[in-house]
């Protein structure tokens, strides 16, 4: 049975024959409801902090969830962009070195090209010389030969050019003579005389 300070202020118990002193009785009973008053009062309090404290505890708990999975969440976040950047970086990285390769390639064909055409155009020149070359000799060797066997014949020095325009009728049957064949074919003033 539970008991309030006004039921112990209340009590009365039965007289008996050389029973206690009554008022001495009362006052500590008064006393003890008062005691007991102060200590409900305070257990209350204590109740209320308690339950205070445990609200703030659950908010605690409450928060510090929520900091651990916005963390772990942070977290995961940032191990999830740091891969996908490493990742980023890895395809950006092959992708340069493939292009690189390409334009090394490229230029390398392209060098290969240019120095085989350089070669070519020394060959076709040293071809184009030596034809040259040997075309002339062959034009000084006829000079030679052409006046070494051509009979000296005792006749003028003409020109053969202003006799030909006195006489522009040239027969069918001759061929055209080259100006080298008409300088070779004037009487040579080492040869006249």
């Amino acid at each position: 049975m539970k008991m309030t300070p006004i039921d112990i202020t209340h009590k009365s118990f039965n007289k008996k024959m050389f029973g206690l002193e009554e008022a001495e009785v009362n006052e500590f009973l008064q006393q003890v409801a008062v005691s007991m008053e102060e200590m409900i009062h305070e257990r209350n309090t204590l109740r209320e902090a308690l339950r205070d404290k445990e609200l703030q505890i659950q908010d605690f708990k409450d928060r510090d969830a929520v900091l651990k999975s916005t963390i772990a969440a942070a977290s995961q976040m940032s191990d999830r962009m740091r891969q996908d950047g490493e990742r980023e970086a890895k395809l950006i990285i092959a992708d340069a070195q493939q292009k690189a390769e390409v334009i090394l390639r490229d230029s390398r064909d392209s060098l290969k090209k240019m120095y085989q055409e350089v070669t070519d155009l020394k060959r076709v020149r040293m071809q184009f010389e030596a034809n040259l070359r040997a075309m002339a000799q062959a034009h000084l060797t006829l000079i030679d030969q052409g006046e070494k066997y051509l009979p000296s014949i005792g006749l003028p020095n003409v020109n053969l050019d202003s006799a030909e325009a006195a006489h522009p009728q040239v027969p069918a049957q001759q061929p055209a003579v080259a100006p080298a064949a008409r300088r070779s074919s004037q009487i040579s003033p080492l040869t006249a005389g």
